[in-house]
């Protein structure tokens, strides 16, 4: 996930780089790289934050039952 976020945003500067104007340079950058990269973080982060509890909760049920499934 970090790889292709850094990538991402590795091509966006050079995007925001060959820009004839620096605040066009800096507008690219933040609209194509920063908020895009962003977004993808943020929801991401808010799945494995709801799917955490689901893990941990088989976790607890799996160690409660016996060994020999009784």
């Amino acid at each position: 996930m970090y790889i292709v976020a850094i990538g991402w945003l590795y091509v966006t500067l050079l995007m925001a780089l060959t820009e004839d104007h620096p605040v066009a340079g800096v507008l690219s950058f933040i609209f194509y790289g920063l908020l895009p990269t962003a977004l993808l973080w943020w929801l991401t982060s808010r799945r494995r934050r709801r799917s955490a509890p689901l893990s941990s909760a088989k976790r607890t049920d799996a160690a409660s039952q016996p060994e020999d499934g009784r």
